[in-house]
């Protein structure tokens, strides 16, 4: 199966009433584990790329190794997406590469700026059959080269920065995007809150009344669990105590019309902890392949977690059947 848009994960998504995992993709071992975890759920995917991503492994290796990914497991339905694109020229520079599908990040801007560039964007990618998600709303924390807002200022005034339901009906009207980012009080970065997550559902709903039938996308979404956190430490990582957003209340999201979720801290500390844990108990070990395997495969059961807390699970199949790919 060819690579795709991200339209068609959505549209079942809507009648299933499930999300997509994006997942970020920085080299080979991680692509396979969200891969074989698509395989072993029969499910589809985003494959999520940063900034960060393309300076650590050059977009032409990442790009081969998705094309090796694909062809491997042609029966599952893969969407490729530039994560918090924040240029025209970027995102051109994207769409040359084949990604599937954009993002443009313009929530820093003044407001009619961020409809000015994302209308520019959209008409750029939709000329290239590539779909677009834009952000409205500011959120918390750092991730990256996306730099939020201070957790604590972000924490204390949290009302003022999410996303306002009647803005995004204009904004989407203006700019035709095909999906939007959505403020709620989640963070990016592994350090969200200082607390248990209090995330503003309500916004989701009177968005979803203002505009009707958008995907929503939750960004700065990952759970950062208690075990992951406890093994991380176990085998010598140093990481102060943090919350972040529940499976729970992610489903929360979903049952109010989220149809996608980004996913990337929860992955990076399942890899870390359990490279940490094979050179803690075999010091001797030098090979990569000793500790990158395991790393493989714990990776891979957060994003089996994940795909079936979601719902995406168990549909690669029906996006067949229902004629939608």
């Amino acid at each position: 199966m060819p690579l795709m848009t991200t339209k068609p994960m959505f549209d079942l998504a809507y009648g299933g009433g499930f999300a997509v995992g994006a997942f970020n993709v920085n080299n080979m071992e991680i692509t396979q584990a969200i891969i074989d975890a698509c395989a072993a759920e029969r499910s589809p995917v985003i494959l999520q790329i940063s900034k960060g991503a393309r300076k650590y492994a050059n977009m032409r290796y990442l790009r081969k190794i998705i094309e090796a990914a694909v062809d491997e497991h042609p029966e599952l339905p893969v969407a490729i997406h530039l994560d918090h694109g924040d240029t025209l020229d970027l995102v051109k520079t994207a769409i040359g590469d084949g990604f599937t599908s954009v993002m443009i990040d313009g929530s820093h801007h003044p407001y009619e700026e961020n409809v000015r560039l994302s209308r520019e964007v959209v008409e750029v990618a939709h000329a290239a059959g590539v779909v677009v998600e834009a952000e409205l709303g500011m959120l918390g924390g750092i991730e990256e080269d996306v730099v939020g807002l201070d957790a604590a200022e972000y924490e204390k005034n949290v009302e003022k920065f999410l996303t306002d339901p009647g803005q995004a009906r204009d904004f989407a009207q203006r700019t035709g995007i095909d999906s939007l980012a959505v403020a709620i009080g989640t963070s990016h970065g592994a350090y969200k809150f200082r607390h248990e997550a209090k995330l503003a559902f309500e916004r989701i709903e009177q968005i979803m009344q203002t505009c009707p039938g958008l995907p929503l996308v939750m960004h700065g979404s990952s759970s950062v669990p208690q075990d992951l956190q406890d093994e991380l430490r176990k085998y010598g990582g140093e990481m102060k105590q943090t919350w972040g957003v529940p499976v729970e209340e992610i489903q929360k999201g979903i049952q109010h019309g989220v149809r996608k979720i980004n996913v990337d801290t929860d992955c990076r500390i399942a890899i870390t902890a359990a490279i940490r844990k094979v050179l803690e108990e075999t010091p001797e070990k030098f090979d990569p392949r000793d500790y990158l395997k395991p790393a493989r495969e714990a990776m891979k059961k957060v994003c089996i977690a994940r795909m079936t807390s979601f719902g995406q699970a168990g549909n690669a199949s029906k996006m067949r059947s229902a004629g939608l790919i």
